[in-house]
Formats: structure tokens, sequence, C-alpha cells
């Protein structure tokens, strides 16, 4: 029986997280955390969602793009897409107008579809998404990869191989990732909060079973040791802790202030440099080598094509793929398969709305038919914007998080949230000034 894609709806959600300075860093000061909710209608009655994160302004730029490809898939068989999940990417990706908008919110616009369409697919299933890409045969995966511009660095054969080893251990990695999930770690310490306020955050979070905790640095070096120091007396050297500069620093700027820091050993830097700055990456990775500071970084990379460089080269330790920046699972999968082939343990993004729900069904994925389950790998977690959002929100137990059991991504919204912070209608924003002009400053 054919079924056809009967819309495609994107909203502009924004939370005034600028009232508490969650979420603030470097670069961000003030962050209306924000998302656009993508909706994918089929003719069977199934619901497909997505949310792609931003931080406040903006936030509409992408809706408009959801809502313009939208136009492209009206009337879509969507078996089209569950035979080939490949080719409605190519499809969007390869549009002779649009293409050359080339990466940011293009691609983020066309994610955010490609999401919302495997969500779908999963509910068809009923399954999780993870257990929906577990599942499905090896080359349906490659099928799903745009593999022009990547197989210098992996091969679909070579991709294949790693998707069939160690076939005997993926049932038992499978119950063992439903007992305890994949390790999370949560970021205590944002740049606009005070020192009582990461004390009292990283103190619960240690009561919680966390042992990995990152803290925000890169404005005031001196500040920065303050709170290193005190965050490290409260989680002891035996927990593991990073720092993230959110690319505020240039390169030789970066190796100088994490020399600084070095006392404190971290496990990694985030993000110190610019975002697509290969060799820049290349060149701190070097120099921190001897203090054992890895860099890590991939919630803003652009495209996959940025990744396979900065894998290819040793330039990150740690890949931090971000479940709504790159082209949804398609580009996702595509990177997780290539740190593989390079090493290099993916440590997905999360925060936001909504992308904690999504990246633990990319590390479940990746713990059982990629990598293996591993410490190493351990993925993002904040303990705000869940309950008060989702119908299903993402749990964590003594630092790890809960195998989602709901079907598809779990990002099914309270329609009470909806209605509330709906941009510029919804209640929260009723007599406040509009934060999503370009000229907004708050």
């Amino acid at each position: 029986m054919s079924i056809f894609i009967e819309s495609i709806e994107a909203l502009d959600l924004r939370v005034p997280t600028s009232d508490t300075l969650l979420g603030s860093d470097p670069f961000h000061k003030k962050p209306n955390y924000s998302c656009v909710y993508t909706q994918i209608k089929l003719s069977n009655g199934i619901e497909g969602q997505s949310v792609c994160f931003t931080s406040g302004a903006g936030n509409d730029w992408i809706a408009y793009g959801v809502k313009d490809i939208a136009k492209l898939l009206d009337g879509y068989d969507f078996n089209e897409f569950t035979s080939n999940p490949g080719i409605i990417y190519k499809l969007i990706n390869d549009h002779h107008q649009l293409r050359w908008l080339a990466d940011g919110v293009n691609r983020m616009a066309l994610g955010s579809i490609i999401n919302a369409l495997w969500d779908a697919w999963a509910k068809s299933e009923n399954k999780p998404l993870w257990k929906l890409l577990v599942d499905l045969p090896s080359s349906k995966i490659i099928d799903a990869i745009d593999w022009r511009y990547l197989e210098d660095a992996l091969t679909p054969e070579e991709a294949l191989n790693i998707l069939h080893d160690k076939e005997s251990s993926h049932q038992s990695l499978e119950n063992d990732l439903k007992i305890q999930g994949p390790k999370a770690y949560s970021t205590a310490g944002w740049l606009g909060l005070s020192d009582e306020e990461i004390i009292k955050t990283v103190t619960a979070l240690k009561a919680d079973g966390f042992d990995c905790f990152k803290m925000k640095v890169g404005q005031n070096l001196s500040q920065d040791k303050e709170r290193l120091s005190f965050i490290r007396d409260v989680i002891g050297y035996d927990a593991k802790l990073m720092v993230d500069c959110n690319q505020i620093w240039g390169v030789d700027e970066a190796i100088n202030y994490m020399t600084e820091l070095a006392e404190f050993k971290p496990m990694w830097i985030e993000e110190p440099t610019a975002r697509d700055d290969v060799q820049g990456h290349l060149k701190i990775s070097k120099a921190l080598e001897k203090f054992n500071i890895k860099v890590a970084s991939g919630e803003q990379v652009p495209s996959p094509v940025v990744f396979k460089q900065l894998l290819q080269s040793g330039a990150i330790g740690y890949c931090q793929i971000d479940a709504s920046r790159l082209g949804g699972v398609n580009d996702v999968i595509a990177v997780i398969l290539i740190a593989k082939k390079f090493g290099i343990p993916v440590c997905p993004h999360g925060g936001g709305i909504g992308l904690c729900n999504m990246i633990v069904h990319y590390s479940m994925w990746d713990q059982i038919k990629v990598a293996s389950h591993s410490d190493s790998q351990v993925v993002e977690y904040l303990n705000f914007l869940q309950e008060d959002v989702f119908v299903s929100p993402v749990q964590v137990k003594q630092g790890h998080y809960v195998a989602p059991s709901c079907n598809g991504w779990g990002l099914e919204m309270q329609d009470s949230f909806i209605e509330d912070h709906l941009y510029p209608s919804g209640k929260v924003w009723n007599g406040r000034e509009e934060s999503g002009s370009i000229t907004f400053l708050a």
C-alpha cells in the first residue's frame, strides 16, 4: 500500500533561558534555547517529529527553510524513503538551486526533515530509533549515506566490514545497554552562573552518580582557575573533568590558555578554535599531547566532509556529532563510521531542546553495531528542558542514560509547552521584547 507525505509543518519554539543564564558560554552570553519543531504527517496517520536546536535569533530562518524544502516533498511516496533512505536525501541535497546555499541553515533545515522521516519510519516499525538502526540490514545503512565526498576516507566496503565485525557480540551488547545505557556527563559550570550555583550543581550531579563534569572557560583565566580548583575539590581527581570554550580562541591563544589550565588535568578542551579550521585543531592537538589533553569538537561542524578531514588528520581526539547540525541520520551515521575507522571515540553533543533525546539513540547504535560499549564514549546530558517539554523525557540513572523504549526519537512535545513557547505569540513572550531579530541584544 502506498503511503504519502500529506504535510510538513515547522514551529518556531523559544525558551527565555537568558533569564537564568543556563546555557551561557563565552560566545553565547545570553542564549534563548530554541528549536524548530518539524512535524511530518503521513497518509496512514503516522506522524514523525524532529527538533533543530538554535540559541534564539535565526530560529525562524531554519523554519522558513523547512517550509520551502517541504514543497519538494508534497505527495512524496514514503515507501521510496524506507526502500532506500538515501534517495530523498540526495533529492533535497542536490537540488539545482538550493545546493548553492551549501551548509549551515540549509543543511540544518534539510536534516530536520530527514530526521522527522526517520522518526516516522521507526514508529511505523514500532521501534525506538536506535533499535530501527540496529535491526536494519547493513546494506540499508550503506544506501543511506552519500559517499561521493567521503570514500577517500572510508569506502562502502570498509563500512560494511565495520558493521559486520563482531556480529556475534551485537546481541549481548544490546542486552547490556538495555540494563545500563551509555555513560553520561553533564555541563555543570555555565559561564553566567555564580560560584555557589556551580558548586551546588556539581554536588547534586555527583550525588546522582555522575563522575564526568564539564566547565565553560575562556573569558577570564584567573576566574577559570578558581572555578576549576573548587570543582576539583568537590569531584576529586579520579573523576573526569572537561573544559569547553565554544570557539572563543585563536589557535595559539588556545594553546597558551590550555597550558595554564593543564594543572587541573582536563580530559579534553572542547571547540578550542574555529569549527572548520582543521589545521588549527591539529596544531592545538599536537601542542597539548604533552599534557595528555585531547581536543574535542564537532557540535558546530557544518558538514560530514569537514568531519572527514578532522578525523582523517587526527586533529581531534573526541568526535562530537550534533543531532541537528548535519543533514540528519544519513550524515551522522556516516561520521560515526568514519570515526570508527580512525579510532576516535564518538561523544555526542547534547543540551538544548531535544538534543539529549536524540543523541542517546546514536550512542546506542554506535555502541552496539560500530564501536562497542566503552566508558571513553561519554554522552552529554543536561538536566533541564525535559519533564516540562516532552511526553517521554529522556532518563538518566546513576550517571548513565536509560535506553529509550518509546517508538521513534521520543520527541513528542506537550501541547502546553508548544502553546506557551510558540514564538512570538506564546504566553512566555507576552509583554517581552522580541528576541528574534538581528538587533536583539538581551
